[in-house]
């Protein structure tokens, strides 16, 4: 476990920067306490620093999280936000959208909603920008990461 260099935070707050903006300081600087990224096994972790001195005492490869994960970041350097980080994110987002219950499903299920899905949006909201997708009652979702397109079996394979 390890602080991020300078060219990791830079790639993980531009990620973040995407959905939340400036807020990105409240992330840091809680009422409750000071919050840090650490880096261990590729994964980047938002823990308080008093859980992070208690956890000092554990050896790097006895430890297997700490915190919440926030994301990934790829072999090709690249950061990928997790499911997880949701709930810290989705107060802050700068760009919210709200989905029809009957969308909801659909979205939740991997599938694209159509304009007919939309509830609301907030005031300007670019196009390709980074938005925080929620129910009409306000929960915040996520979709699924990409299905893999996997070959199907042909039916000489599933006899054998």
């Amino acid at each position: 476990m390890r602080p991020l260099t300078e060219e990791e935070t830079r790639v993980m707050f531009e990620k973040i920067a995407k959905y939340i903006g400036e807020n990105l300081q409240l992330l840091v600087d809680r009422p409750d306490g000071t919050y840090c990224f650490r880096l261990h096994n590729d994964r980047v972790y938002y823990v308080s620093e008093k859980i992070l001195k208690l956890a000092a005492n554990i050896s790097g490869d006895k430890l297997v999280s700490l915190g919440t994960c926030f994301g990934k970041f790829t072999k090709t350097h690249k950061f990928r936000l997790h499911i997880t980080a949701l709930d810290y994110l989705a107060p802050y987002a700068k760009y919210k959208v709200w989905i029809k219950p009957g969308a909801e499903q659909s979205f939740l299920y991997g599938n694209h909603v159509l304009k007919s899905g939309l509830g609301r949006i907030t005031e300007n909201t670019c196009q390709y920008q980074g938005v925080v997708v929620y129910s009409m009652a306000d929960v915040p979702l996520m979709h699924p990461p990409p299905r893999s397109r996997l070959p199907r079996e042909s039916a000489e394979t599933v006899e054998r």
